[in-house]
């Protein structure tokens, strides 16, 4: 009787197994339900393959934006919308030029050279005139705008300016003659003011207006009138003869006593650095332009 019941148990226990083989989530309820437990649903958790290959594709798309934008830009900067030759008060130059649209063009040049032969060369503060003897040194980088998409420009940009410039003065009347400074007459015989001059600003602005036709569909010229903000001056005078006393007399032609060379060129040094024109340097300049 004991070998029955066992074979039946056997038997139910292997009946149970093989059911909840066949379907395991049913069977699984059932055993939940069977020790008066909720049921519980088993799903089965999604993988991360499909976050990971769209991140790949992410990286890859910005991978190739980045790739492509550096491309671009290198083909933009080797390959130059044009280059231009000029001439004018900053002196002798030269600048390339990348088209940032249509209408934009960004430029990088420089001039320099001895730009006071092309003013004449001499310079007039409140009355006496001196010889200018310049060594201009100008890079620049600024952006050349086309408002109305035709022929008129406007630029604007930098200048890092490294201009040497040296003055000498000339007596009035000849060598023997005077230098009239600070309304004060000095009598110029053997004294001779020699100096240099050199602007505040290590960066100034400027701005233009302009025109550049084309000439054909390479060639064009170009004009542009406009003003670089150099800021004040630092003049440094000398005297060939500082100690040398001099016959000097003021406006209403009274005598001035006890003064020397260096007296005269402290007064010529003062003037040269309170003249406010000094401050901005016109830009005049002409040129021609090959386009690629």
């Amino acid at each position: 009787m004991r070998f029955i019941k066992l074979t039946a148990v056997s038997a139910a226990v292997l009946a149970s197994t093989a059911a909840m083989a066949a379907d395991p989530a049913n069977n699984a309820q059932g055993v939940d339900a069977a020790y008066g437990a909720e049921p519980t649903n088993y799903e089965a958790q999604p993988t991360n393959n499909g976050v990971l290959a769209k991140t790949t594709g992410a990286v890859r798309n910005t991978t190739g934006a980045v790739v492509g934008g550096t491309k671009t830009l290198f083909n933009t900067a080797v390959n130059p919308a044009a280059v231009s030759a000029e001439v004018g008060t900053l002196g002798y130059g030269a600048n390339i030029g990348w088209a940032l649209n249509e209408n934009t063009e960004l430029q990088a040049g420089w001039a320099g050279g001895n730009a006071a032969e092309m003013f004449g060369g001499d310079l007039d503060v409140n009355g006496v005139n001196y010889d200018v003897d310049t060594d201009f040194s100008n890079p620049y980088l600024g952006v050349q705008l086309r408002p109305a998409s035709n022929w008129f420009t406007m630029g604007a940009g930098i200048i890092v300016p490294d201009n040497d410039i040296d003055v000498t003065a000339n007596p009035s009347g000849g060598i023997s003659g005077f230098y009239e400074i600070d309304d004060i007459k000095y009598e110029a015989s053997g004294v001779g003011l020699e100096g240099t001059l050199e602007h505040r600003n290590k960066l100034a602005p400027y701005a233009t207006i302009g025109f550049r036709p084309n000439i054909t569909n390479n060639w064009g010229v170009f004009g542009e009138i406009g003003a670089a903000y150099m800021g004040k001056t630092d003049a440094t005078v000398t005297s060939l003869d500082p100690t040398q006393d001099l016959v000097a007399e003021d406006s209403n032609g009274n005598s001035v006593p006890e003064l020397t060379g260096k007296d005269l060129a402290a007064s010529a040094e003062k003037e040269l650095e309170n003249e406010d024109y000094l401050e901005w340097m016109p830009i005049v300049k002409v040129g021609a332009t090959y386009r690629f």
